[in-house]
C-alpha cells in the first residue's frame, strides 16, 4: 500500500466529520474541538477546515515526532490551534491547562500511524529487523523487550490471551521463556520467528491467513503503551467534558478497545448524560478498504451530550 504524503491515511474521514459536527459551521462560532490522537494531522486538518476563525482546535499526541509534523501541517489552519504532548487519558489535565471546562467535540482515533509501523525507532513491525521497543512515547518505563525478557511464563501467557485473544498463548509463552534462557530477545524479527515456531504447523503457512506473530505483537504493544487503561480513562471521562449537543467520536481497530468504547458510551447513556448516535459501529465501505486496506478493521462509535 502506498503511504500518503502525510505518512498516514486517515480512516472514515467523511463519517468522522458527519458524526463529530452536528452543524457545519458550528452554531457556536467560538466552539472548541479536541483531537485526542492528532497523529499526522489528517483528521485534524479536515476538522479545522470546517471551523470558523474564532474556534479553537486542541490536539494531543504522545509521539513528539508526529506532534511536530501535525504542527507544521496545521500552520495554515483557519482556526486557532493548540497542541499538547500528552496521552489522551490526560484530557482533563490538558483542558485545565488550556483553560476550558467544556468542549464541543472530542475525537480519538486509536490506531497506530502508518509511519510508526515502518520506522525502526518504534520497533513495531516484524516485517523487518527492528529493536524490540514498541513505545510510542519514549517516556514510558517499559519496552516490549523488558516484558518479553522479564515476565514469568504465566504472566506472559495471560497478557497474550487477555489483550489479543491469542489461542496459543501458553505455547508461545513457553517458547519465549525457553529462547530467552539462551540469549535475550531484543529484535522484532527474532521474536516473530519464535512465535511462528510456537504456533501449530498448520497455522504457519495458510494462504491468506494473518502472520502467527500478529496477535503477540498486538498484545505487547497494548501492554507497553497501557492502551486498555488509557482508553478506558478517556471514554469514561470524555462525555462529561462535552457541552450540551457536543459529540464524542472514537475509532477503534480491535475488539478489546471497541468493547471498552461500547460499554462506556452505554453507561453514559444509562446515566442520562446523552445518547449513542451509532447503535451499530460505522465501518469503512468496500471502496475505502480497497484504497486503504489498513482501514478494514476500523469501527467508529459516536455519543452526543444532552
Amino acid at each position: 500500500m502506498a503511504v500518503s504524503i502525510g505518512g498516514h491515511e486517515p480512516v472514515l474521514v467523511n463519517q468522522v466529520i458527519r458524526n463529530l459536527m452536528a452543524r457545519i459551521p458550528p452554531v457556536n462560532p467560538a466552539s472548541i474541538y479536541v483531537d485526542c490522537t492528532i497523529g499526522r494531522g489528517g483528521h485534524a486538518s479536515l476538522i479545522a477546515q470546517s471551523l470558523p476563525p474564532s474556534s479553537t482546535l486542541i490536539g494531543l499526541d504522545i509521539d513528539p515526532v508526529n506532534l511536530e509534523f501535525a504542527s507544521q501541517r496545521l500552520k495554515s489552519a483557519p482556526c486557532a490551534v493548540r497542541l499538547f504532548h500528552a496521552n489522551f487519558s490526560q484530557l482533563p489535565e490538558v483542558l485545565k491547562e488550556a483553560g476550558y471546562a467544556k468542549v464541543d467535540g472530542i475525537l480519538a482515533d486509536l490506531g497506530v500511524s502508518t509511519n510508526q509501523l515502518f520506522d525502526a525507532q518504534y520497533g513495531l513491525s516484524f516485517d523487518q529487523a527492528m529493536p524490540l521497543d514498541m513505545r510510542l512515547d519514549k517516556r514510558a518505563d517499559r519496552s516490549a523487550a523488558d516484558l518479553v525478557n522479564n515476565l514469568d511464563e504465566k504472566d506472559l501467557a495471560n497478557l497474550l490471551f487477555n489483550l489479543a485473544q491469542e489461542r496459543h498463548s501458553r505455547r508461545i509463552a513457553r517458547k519465549i521463556v525457553e529462547a530467552r534462557q539462551k540469549s535475550p530477545i531484543l529484535s522484532t524479527d527474532k521474536l516473530a520467528e519464535i512465535v511462528r515456531m510456537a504456533s501449530p504447523p498448520q497455522h504457519r503457512h495458510r494462504p491468506g491467513a494473518i502472520d502467527p506473530a500478529t496477535r503477540t505483537f498486538l498484545a505487547l504493544r497494548m501492554a507497553v503503551n497501557r492502551e486498555v487503561e488509557n482508553t478506558t480513562a478517556l471514554v469514561e471521562q470524555g462525555p462529561g467534558f462535552l457541552n450540551a449537543g457536543g459529540r464524542m467520536v472514537v475509532i477503534s481497530f480491535q475488539s478489546t478497545e471497541d468493547r471498552i468504547v461500547k460499554q462506556a458510551f452505554r453507561a453514559s447513556e444509562q446515566a442520562g448524560l446523552g445518547r449513542i448516535l451509532t447503535k451499530k459501529p460505522v465501518t469503512p465501505d468496500d471502496a475505502e478498504i480497497a484504497a486503504n486496506p489498513r482501514s478494514r478493521s476500523a469501527k467508529l462509535r459516536a455519543f452526543e451530550r444532552n
